[in-house]
């Protein structure tokens, strides 16, 4: 009878403790939920909240490296000796540091610099040649030949730029230092001469509490 008793007082307090459990995880979860703040922001604004390469990094170091590059005497001599603007490619670029980094976006970026200067021609990528080949192949087949575009007429380029990504970290305490050091390099396609040399690095400084580590 004894046991009995006991056992229908555990039963009868494992009630209550379950409605407090349930209740103070709503508690929690509404708590969270109402701490949750979304604002749109500029899109011209830099943000940074890690550290990490970002797109302002990638469109900055974009603008500086081609500015530089489109002010060196390569430019004034091709123009002088042949009487046009040259015509360029944006070829690899390679990561060769610890960190993720877009080359893809910032391939676009340096694209974007050499097109709206108006200072060269600029012709399409291996991979968007290709697309490009296709569709003038599927014109020739299917279009009229008044609106069909001509085959064998691609625009040859005459220097190609490429670089590499490279990091370094410095650690102390609670703060960190990350370097972004980004090569490039213009080259003559016919001679193999590289023409110009560019670098630009962004240092940036992480500080935060050694304990929360």
């Amino acid at each position: 009878m004894v046991n009995g008793r006991r056992k229908g007082n555990r039963m009868n307090l494992r009630k209550p403790m379950k409605a407090i459990f349930l209740l103070l995880l709503a508690t929690a979860i509404t708590s969270c939920s109402q701490g949750l703040k979304v604002s749109r922001v500029d899109p011209d604004q830099a943000i940074d909240l890690t550290g990490e390469w970002n797109q302002t990094d990638s469109q900055r170091v974009a603008e500086k490296m081609v500015s530089s590059c489109l002010r060196s005497n390569w430019l004034s001599t091709y123009i002088k000796k042949n009487n046009s603007k040259p015509t360029v490619i944006v070829g690899l670029f390679r990561n060769k540091s610890s960190v993720h980094i877009s080359e893809e976006m910032f391939i676009k970026d340096i694209e974007r610099e050499l097109v709206n200067s108006g200072k060269v021609n600029f012709v399409a990528m291996d991979e968007e040649r290709q697309a490009l080949r296709e569709e003038r192949k599927d014109q020739e087949l299917y279009s009229t030949i008044d609106t069909a575009a001509p085959m064998a007429q691609e625009k040859g380029a005459d220097f190609m730029l490429q670089g590499v990504f490279h990091t370094t970290k410095q650690r102390w305490e609670g703060d960190r230092v990350v370097s972004y050091k980004v090569d490039m390099e213009l080259i003559d396609i016919a001679s193999n001469q590289k023409v110009w040399m560019g670098s630009k690095t962004i240092k940036k400084r992480i500080s935060q509490n050694r304990y929360s580590w």
